[in-house]
């Protein structure tokens, strides 16, 4: 077999531009092996469209290293996790979710929240979603016709939606951006132990005062099932469970509408059709950007249960993959011009072609929610603000930089025409 193509995931090129820079490793191979070390085997980043839909959709594929059968195999996060300074006894709040879990734990936690974000729900939560939308655009603190609307919108909408949901007090969403931007700064790693610290300190209270105190939200009902068995939610796993709800539940839905607006910016004729037919061609447009230009980028790592051939290679049992989500979005295999933005691609709106919420088992609970968002938060936007316009060339844009996801970290638009 010919020696593997490899890729440094921190290439200055692949951070700036992952979209070209991804979709040329996908031209020279299917399986791409990662400078990585640790791993206690090469990791492997799948490339290819139908390859990578194998790996998320393949139950020969986990999350946990723990469940690969007779390796024994160790979590090679745990010393990523500690040497960001999370203290032991908080590391396995981030090692041991929802999103790690397989197989029966991961379709009995999946089950517990899954009626929450079910189509019919989402459609009943529209009103409450565009009143807090319409509230944050009247509230947008201008200064000069200037206004950053990561801070002062893309985040605090889909953040102010999901712990409505959850349960978190009004007075405490403050808490969980902060909390949230900090485990995203990888790059400035000193305040991620103090910020898991602070979310488990804090969900464990909330735990207790909603116990003494019910409420019609998602953690009263999930106290409710600990409380009349403890088989059926473990107080770890209710703790960790709302841990990921309010985290992924906001993170991916606040970068979209930031990407997405770029985006839209970049592309004035597709703006223009846009603007010219909302309600028709929203929901179109809303996959679209999620495939091009779609905050998550690759997924975590997942483990060989069994020697599998992904892409002509032989897996051994064991062996740790990574999906990009960003290649195989952009993959020609699959899409017609993947390089070329256009936001009737997907003229019915609901057909989902792209991999930017996943596939298989662990799809995203709350996609229906965030494109529904990313939906009201656009087309209020557009309306709102017709001369909406970047306030800095977009080569300018502050983005993190971190191999994996594609994320503004402040967006500075001119909301008047000049």
């Amino acid at each position: 077999m010919t020696e593997p193509v490899t890729v440094d995931l921190m290439d200055a090129d692949l951070l700036s531009d992952p979209f070209l820079g991804y979709s040329r490793l996908r031209e020279r191979s299917p399986m791409v092996q990662v400078a990585f070390g640790g791993a206690g085997s090469p990791l492997w980043l799948v490339t290819r469209y139908e390859d990578v839909r194998a790996v998320l959709g393949d139950r020969a594929f986990v999350n946990s290293p723990a469940n690969v059968p007779g390796l024994g195999l160790k979590d090679v996060r745990e010393t990523t996790v500690r040497s960001m300074g999370v203290a032991d006894e908080y590391a396995p709040y981030l090692l041991s979710t929802v999103l790690d879990a397989d197989g029966e734990d991961h379709l009995r936690l999946r089950r517990l929240v899954a009626r929450t974000f079910t189509p019919r729900r989402v459609q009943e939560m529209l009103p409450r979603v565009q009143e807090i939308t319409g509230d944050l655009l009247d509230r947008l603190p201008v200064r000069d016709g200037v206004v950053d609307l990561v801070e002062h919108f893309a985040y605090p909408l889909p953040i102010t939606v999901i712990c409505e949901l959850v349960g978190i007090p009004e007075e405490d969403r403050g808490l969980w951006r902060e909390w949230g931007a900090a485990l995203l700064r990888q790059d400035e790693p000193e305040g991620i132990g103090a910020a898991v610290a602070g979310i488990v300190d804090y969900v464990t209270e909330l735990v207790g005062r909603r116990r003494a105190e019910p409420a019609d939200d998602l953690l009263t009902a999930l106290i409710r099932v600990h409380d009349e068995d403890g088989s059926a939610l473990s107080g770890f796993e209710l703790v960790t469970l709302v841990l990921a709800l309010v985290l992924a539940g906001h993170q991916t839905t606040a970068h979209l509408i930031g990407n997405g607006l770029v985006a839209l910016l970049d592309h004035p004729d597709q703006l223009k059709r846009l603007r010219a037919d909302p309600s028709g061609l929203m929901p179109g447009a809303v996959h679209e950007l999620m495939r091009w230009c779609g905050p998550v980028q690759s997924t975590r790592f997942r483990f060989a249960a069994e020697d599998v051939v992904i892409g002509g290679r032989i897996l051994r049992k064991g062996s740790p993959v990574m999906a990009s989500l960003v290649s195989a979005n952009f993959d020609p295999r699959r899409f017609d011009e993947p390089h070329r933005f256009d936001i009737t691609r997907q003229p019915d709106g609901r057909r989902e072609a792209h991999l930017g919420f996943g596939h298989g088992l662990h799809y995203c609970l709350g996609a229906a929610l965030a494109r529904q968002e990313a939906e009201v938060a656009f087309t209020a936007l557009l309306e709102r603000h017709p001369h909406l316009s970047l306030a800095v060339p977009g080569d300018d844009l502050d983005r993190a930089r971190m191999p994996g996801v594609w994320q503004l970290r402040s967006l500075p638009v001119r909301l008047t025409q000049e």
